[in-house]
């Protein structure tokens, strides 16, 4: 069975309505990593079980890479 195929699927038409909580800017959807990404914040919000985490303590710094 593939994990990926079992998972819940995150809605794309919920980036319309999301914006990052830090800058209120839009932002991209990361189908392969499953994160939202917030380009002025470099963040990258976790997406799990298709529900996005829009908490900054849970996102991933992209400066740190």
């Amino acid at each position: 069975m593939n994990q990926r195929r079992d998972r819940p699927q995150f809605d794309r038409r919920m980036l319309e309505a999301l914006v990052c909580p830090l800058t209120q800017a839009t932002l991209v959807y990361d189908a392969a990593a499953q994160e939202l990404v917030c380009q002025p914040a470099k963040l990258a919000y976790p997406i799990r079980a298709g529900i996005p985490i829009l908490v900054p303590s849970e996102a991933r710094d992209l400066e740190a890479e």
